[in-house]
């Protein structure tokens, strides 16, 4: 019997991505939570496997070489349990690289630059015009590049469910604080509600909210500890 996957978790887009990916592969995994609140994620512990200090992470207890493996980066994390189980990641070479590049256009835009949109319209200290009409701006032109890509394709990298959507699609969860209707991007949102009401993804949301009931409190410890001077210290 195989044994779980250790995932360092806490529950935000990045943390859900591979629950969901669990889930729906059928890998059986626990989660290790990661308090990101309470500083968890600086713990020297949590480093050694996470240098980058952000959550999630993962242990397989059985890596390619039967021996453990540790790794960080959400998209990273998908592509290695891709790559283990056979499952959502296309190997045929265009189809692979058209997952790869919806990929990496959630890693490198949908999940920076929605996370500046959370930051400046729901966390910072100061409402900041500018900074909140450029990033409520920029997440209307993502939501704008998937809807048109979703005109054309079922899924993001074509017609089969893929990584690209496990990444993508929880940072779509809070689209009303992102400043966005889904009405009107059509094809988005027949997506998004494909996604939302997969067997799998529905277990693993449900399980990822469990682990952090009463949600993210924002007093003024957790806001140095999330984005404050306790973020930047020397490790």
């Amino acid at each position: 019997m195989a044994q779980p996957i250790d995932i360092y978790f806490w529950p935000t887009p990045n943390g859900n991505k591979v629950s969901i990916f669990c889930e729906e592969a059928g890998l059986e995994y626990s989660f290790k939570p990661i308090n990101i609140a309470e500083g968890d994620q600086f713990e020297e512990a949590f480093l050694q496997i996470s240098p980058n200090n952000k959550m999630p992470a993962i242990v397989d207890p059985e890596g390619p070489d039967g021996e453990p493996i540790s790794v960080f980066e959400s998209g990273a994390i998908l592509i290695y349990l891709a790559e283990k189980t056979g499952r959502f990641f296309p190997q045929e070479p265009r189809e692979k690289y058209r997952t790869l590049e919806w990929l990496m256009f959630q890693m490198g835009g949908v999940g920076p630059m929605l996370g500046q949109n959370h930051h400046f319209r729901q966390y910072a200290p100061e409402k900041l015009p500018y900074a909140i009409e450029r990033y409520t701006n920029e997440a209307a032109r993502l939501y704008g590049v998937i809807d048109k890509r979703l005109g054309q394709s079922a899924y993001l990298a074509g017609d089969e469910f893929t990584i690209a959507d496990i990444a993508t699609w929880p940072w779509l969860t809070n689209h009303e604080n992102q400043g966005q209707n889904l009405d009107d991007f059509p094809n988005l949102k027949k997506w998004y509600e494909g996604v939302e009401n997969r067997p799998a993804v529905k277990k693993a949301m449900e399980r990822g909210k469990e682990v952090a009931e009463a949600g993210l409190t924002l007093d003024d410890k957790t806001r140095d500890t999330l984005f404050g001077k306790g973020q930047y210290q020397k490790r």
